[in-house]
């Protein structure tokens, strides 16, 4: 019971592949922080394959600016510094993705995942010279929906480095696959890149990772990843590119129970501001802190149910973002 009691552990810090990205979005606050590759904290050393289904919620409806939460009026009043006109006051943006996640360990030195997002969206705005209240759309106001699937990732690592294989490396890539044609419920407007299901580049991903035991019943896993994009895209008939990010992510866990599996993350996300024609340079890019508890249930030894509740503790955003209060994450993990 000992060896698949580890694997469910990671399942409940898994939250988000993706980089998992279970979100294609360049902004900072959009959450994507959390360590989604079991190998990397542990415990998907054993050969053979596993399954993880996640549905992860998240709903960006409150305005900040810096380090603060700013009012619609306010941000009505303010001035978008990299256009020099009336800054954008959106007003809520939900998201709800299923990310799927097949993984192979051949148990010696690599292992090998691949993640595929389903997103549903919404997006309501009142665009620039608003007076923070009134939606019209003469000042760009729209509303937005959008379903699909958003840009795959498939990420290797390799943990041949030390005889206790609790070193590695990762290595690949995010795959242009999620549409960038969206437009607004009117039919006409453009909508925003960071809304649209993919980013239209292919990313590089890049990172290292350690663990190992610091008791009999608590462990530790460190992780570093960065993602950039190889290309430009074109959203909107102009050119894009999402910010670099990089994500730093330390955990420890508990395995002194058998009926759950306590876990505690603290993750951290630097994203740089977008770029190109299509891009938002004002209000995209920032710091993120999340404190991210997490808990698995055991079904049988080859199935288990894990949550994850990301509560952000430090938020530093450039211009005036969305922001969610927290994000709650669901799901079903099988090894086979």
């Amino acid at each position: 019971m000992f060896p698949i009691s580890k694997y469910l552990v990671a399942a409940g810090v898994a939250a988000t592949a993706a980089l998992a990205s279970s979100s294609a979005l360049a902004c900072a606050s959009c959450g994507c922080s959390l360590n989604a590759d079991w190998g990397t904290q542990g415990l998907g050393g054993q050969a053979g394959w596993s399954f993880d289904a996640r549905l992860d919620t998240l709903n960006q409806n409150q305005l900040r600016m810096g380090t603060g939460r700013i009012s619609p009026a306010a941000a009505a009043a303010t001035t978008n510094t990299a256009t020099n006109s009336s800054a954008e006051v959106e007003q809520f943006t939900r998201s709800t993705t299923l990310t799927s996640t097949l993984d192979y360990t051949n148990g010696e030195s690599w292992g090998v995942s691949v993640s595929a997002p389903v997103i549903k969206r919404s997006h309501a705005t009142l665009g620039t010279g608003s007076d923070g209240t009134t939606f019209d759309p003469a000042n760009g106001a729209y509303v937005s929906q959008i379903s699909g699937v958003g840009d795959v990732k498939v990420l290797a690592r390799y943990f041949g480095l030390t005889a206790s294989k609790n070193v590695g490396l990762q290595f690949g890539l995010k795959l242009p696959t999620g549409k960038t044609n969206q437009v607004a419920a009117d039919g006409t407007t453009a909508v925003d890149p960071g809304l649209q299901l993919g980013t239209g580049t292919t990313d590089l991903i890049l990172g290292a990772y350690t663990f190992d035991n610091l008791s009999q019943n608590w462990s530790y896993f460190t992780q570093a990843l960065m993602q950039s994009a190889l290309n430009q895209s074109t959203i909107n008939n102009q050119s894009y590119r999402p910010g670099n990010s990089v994500n730093f992510n330390a955990g420890v866990r508990y395995e002194g129970f058998e009926s759950v599996r306590p876990t505690l993350q603290i993750n951290t996300r630097f994203v740089v501001r977008d770029s190109g024609l299509a891009a938002d340079t004002y209000a995209t890019g920032g710091t993120l802190v999340y404190l991210s508890p997490g808990a698995v249930i055991p079904i049988t030894d080859k199935v288990a149910i894990h949550t994850n509740l990301q509560l952000p503790i430090y938020q530093n955003l450039n211009g005036i973002q969305l922001a969610p209060t927290y994000i709650f994450s669901a799901g079903i993990h099988f090894t086979f």
